[in-house]
């Protein structure tokens, strides 16, 4: 079945309600529930998932410390949400800040140390997440800059061990929507088509020189690619340029005698509600049919070239990687 049941924020309770939401009680409460599932002929093979708590605040994750030992048997995944920053006083620099992307590592870390503590076996998924809390930051979180928020969590979220990554959220609410009042894709719809159908769920290992604050604005990720769009060997580069500049990205040999396909994501700013890709602007050619989403062909090279501002996936289409056969 797709059903699945949710818990939304029990931490937030007390401050929203004035309930205070006991972390063992809430684990007794899904283990019930997971028997009641049981004894439901519908609800029988449904995904439970939990507790849904939000971000750890001043390193404290009592609520899903007290929920595990209990509740953990009772779930299939253990959730949690993330949102960088307050949509009502963030700004436009701290959505191309890496030091706020490197939030997100502080905050998975604490939440995969408790839970390989205290459910060793569970997967860790992100059941709800956007660049800005509160709805979202109108004219932030609805233009391009918020790509860069975006396709960082899911190459960093990976790389930390995060099985699935929920958006938050697909149309209507807030200003963090994927599609807008019109039905419309806004630039994080069009981020996401290309990142599901280029990047597989392997993650592999990219060297990547650190120490000024340049280098710390050229973030990259390396997974296989996608098997269903690519040949299996082939493997994707994730890379962002947080700085107006373009950068130079250095290919390791492995890699530079392959064909690649450059998928490079540009706007004219970026707090533009439209995105380019590969320099055509991308919208729906009607109400059903989203255009052709093809990458620019280069020729083998030790080099990339990375457009100031961009988000960029390139397929190393004849690689052979071992890690991806």
């Amino acid at each position: 079945s797709d059903s699945e049941f949710v818990s939304p924020e029990p931490n937030s309770f007390e401050k929203k309600a004035g309930i205070r939401v006991d972390g063992r009680q809430l684990g007794l409460d899904f283990l019930r529930l997971r028997r009641m599932m049981s004894e439901s002929g519908f609800y029988r093979d449904a995904g439970l998932f939990g507790p849904d708590v939000g971000q750890p605040k001043d390193h404290r994750t009592d609520i899903l410390e007290g929920f595990l030992p209990g509740g953990a048997e009772a779930v299939d995944a253990v959730t949690w949400h993330h949102y960088y920053v307050n949509g009502r006083d963030t700004s436009l620099e701290d959505f191309l800040d890496p030091e706020v992307l490197d939030t997100l590592a502080l905050k998975t870390n604490e939440v995969m140390e408790k839970v390989k503590l205290l459910a060793p076996t569970k997967p860790v998924w992100l059941g709800e997440t956007s660049s800005a809390y509160g709805g979202g930051a109108l004219g932030l979180s609805d233009t391009f800059v918020a790509g860069f928020m975006w396709l960082d969590k899911l190459g960093l979220g990976a790389t930390l061990g995060l099985d699935v990554v929920m958006r938050q959220v697909l149309v209507g609410s807030g200003s963090y929507h994927l599609v807008d009042e019109n039905l419309d894709p806004l630039p994080d719809y069009w981020l996401s088509v290309l990142y599901k159908r280029l990047v597989g769920p392997e993650v592999l290992k990219v060297r990547t020189r650190s120490g000024s604050g340049h280098s710390k604005r050229v973030r990259t990720y390396l997974h296989c690619s996608n098997e269903k769009s690519f040949s299996r060997g082939a493997v994707t580069l994730i890379s962002m340029n947080l700085r107006r500049t373009p950068a130079r990205i250095l290919v390791p040999a492995v890699l530079g005698s392959s064909t690649v396909e450059a998928f490079v994501l540009q706007s004219d700013q970026l707090v533009s509600r439209s995105v380019s890709l590969n320099g055509e602007l991308l919208q729906m050619v009607d109400d059903q049919t989203l255009p052709d989403l093809r990458g620019a062909r280069l020729p083998p090279a030790d080099h990339l070239q990375l457009p100031g501002y961009s988000l960029a996936f390139f397929v190393f289409t004849d690689v052979q990687a071992a890690a991806c056969l």
